[in-house]
């Protein structure tokens, strides 16, 4: 099973670069102008489009804003078409190799939808952060599932536990950070403009 994991997170992953390498090319940007855009170095953007380095979620997020989509629609374009039921052994899985946070994408964007909804969970001690909002004034609705956690959005501090559910607008930075022995796990809920 650990190994069939390993190989689905190859393949992924291997998706995900060449998914980012073709948002480039059909942009006709340069390295040197997502390396400014984004605020990645050319030479790690360029270890990235060649499956040499595995993005973090940070680096993902300062991609996806660089572009104008959300994780969750990136992860959807590697996927392929989307579908009205989304069958559990069909949801993507990513992981984030510096934390190990994880993002199951539940109900992936579609054409013409507005809204998908994310799975997050966050080892005890992680912390993620993005340094902007990657769509600009993006609705989300946080309801924690476990765990507790620390939340900064654009400056506001939150700390939510079990059951807890937050709404905020985002326009800016935010910094997620699992408080606790236990970890965090969390849905999001996004509707987009």
């Amino acid at each position: 099973m650990r190994q069939f994991l390993h190989m689905e997170m190859d393949a992924l992953e291997r998706r995900i670069a060449l998914r980012l390498a073709e948002l480039r090319a059909a942009r006709g940007w340069s390295l040197d102008t997502l390396a400014k855009s984004s605020g990645i170095s050319r030479a790690t953007l360029s270890r990235i489009e060649r499956r040499e380095l595995s993005p973090t979620a940070s680096m993902l997020g300062a991609l996806c804003s660089a572009y104008g989509w959300t994780l969750s629609q990136l992860i959807a374009a590697v996927e392929g078409d989307s579908a009205s039921v989304v069958r559990a052994s069909d949801q993507l899985v990513w992981r984030d190799p510096g934390t190990g946070y994880t993002r199951r994408v539940v109900s992936p964007p579609g054409p013409g939808l507005r809204g998908e909804m994310v799975e997050v969970r966050l080892p005890p001690g992680a912390v993620v952060a993005f340094e902007t909002a990657p769509v600009q004034r993006l609705e989300h609705h946080l309801w924690m599932l476990e765990g507790a956690l620390r939340l900064d959005v654009e400056g506001t501090a939150y700390r939510l536990s079990k059951g807890d559910c937050l709404r905020y607008v985002l326009g800016g930075a935010t910094r997620f950070e699992a408080d606790g022995k236990r970890g965090a796990r969390y849905v999001i809920a996004l509707a987009h403009p």
